[in-house]
């Protein structure tokens, strides 16, 4: 673990080779482009192990019409619409701002098409972002708008696309719209993805029952935050039992706003957990999660995150051996 990624020994994680100072990963979408709390007094990137950017196309995208975000019992829904400026604004102006030396930042990557993922990640690769996430969610336009996502053969494509296209660490994004998740992950392993995002939003709605209408100007929208925790954990555990058979890590994600959310994660096997939601009412979240881990591990006598990850799995000799170190 280099100097600058070193906070909490206790806490720093390795994720697809990648070095990180805590097992936090700030979801895309909800920090902007890296700067997006940076203006909220004591809130720091630092206390993230990683940074997800903002969705990005090949060229620029206006996004959806309004509304656009709208709160829920015990969460959120959000059509956004991909709004960014493109992948060559990112890159050439974007970047360059990003203090590399806080944390590590991950490139989120979309597509209406296969060749236009395999454009942006292209692009992507000549640049210094640490590794690219595939947000294999977004419509294919030649398949009549189905989701890469819900299609294992079409996610496969996708992510064998950017293999090809890039060096650098790869991450899957599964959607939980799908009738067979493990089996999707199974194929995205075998394309070429060092890992997984689990999971993304699942898709939702609300009405103004006075104007009978929907309240979201796409009608549907993606669901995030607490109320879909219990579904995302179901999937990532359902995930790690595939995964853990090709040694790929999991980034657990969907409603965790404590340290006790993310543990539940990190204990079904996530190596990582994605906070999003919990931001919007909470920017400094992530220290008290952060702390709540490390006191946990110092009570139950773990050395590291990496020895709590998928440990209600884990045999008793396992456990021994992981908190023995």
């Amino acid at each position: 673990m280099t100097d600058k990624f070193t906070q909490n020994p206790a806490l720093a994680t390795e994720f697809c080779g990648l070095q990180m100072a805590s097992p936090i990963v700030l979801l895309s979408g909800c920090v902007g482009f890296g700067e997006e709390y940076t203006r909220v007094a004591g809130f720091s990137n630092r206390d993230a192990g990683a940074i997800v950017l903002k969705g990005t196309t090949l060229e620029p995208r206006l996004g959806n019409a309004p509304h656009r975000v709208y709160e829920t019992p015990d969460g959120m829904l959000n059509a956004i619409g991909l709004q960014n400026p493109g992948v060559d604004k990112v890159v050439d102006d974007i970047l360059p701002t990003l203090d590399f030396s806080e944390t590590r930042f991950i490139a989120n990557v979309c597509g209406s098409t296969v060749e236009d993922y395999a454009a942006v990640t292209k692009r992507f690769d000549d640049s210094p972002i640490d590794a690219i996430e595939i947000n294999i969610s977004c419509p294919n336009i030649k398949e009549g708008g189905v989701s890469f996502g819900n299609d294992p053969d079409m996610s496969a494509r996708v992510v064998a696309a950017c293999r090809a296209n890039t060096s650098k660490p790869i991450i899957a994004k599964l959607s939980p719209n799908q009738t067979d998740i493990q089996e999707n992950a199974r194929r995205c392993i075998e394309a070429g993805s060092d890992g997984l995002a689990v999971i993304n939003t699942l898709m939702g709605m609300a009405i103004d029952v006075d104007k009978r209408e929907p309240v979201i100007g796409n009608i549907q929208g993606g669901l995030s935050g607490p109320a879909i925790k219990p579904i995302a954990l179901l999937k990532v555990k359902q995930v790690y039992e595939v995964a853990r058979r090709h040694r790929v890590p999991i980034i657990g994600q969907g409603g965790i706003t404590s340290a006790r959310d993310a543990l539940e994660f990190i204990i079904a096997g996530a190596a990582a957990v994605g906070v999003g939601t919990a931001l919007f009412y909470d920017p400094l979240v992530c220290k008290t999660i952060n702390s709540g881990i490390a006191n946990y591990l110092s009570k139950h006598n773990f050395n590291n995150v990496a020895a709590l990850v998928g440990s209600m799995h884990a045999s008793d000799d396992e456990l021994d051996e992981a908190v023995s170190g």
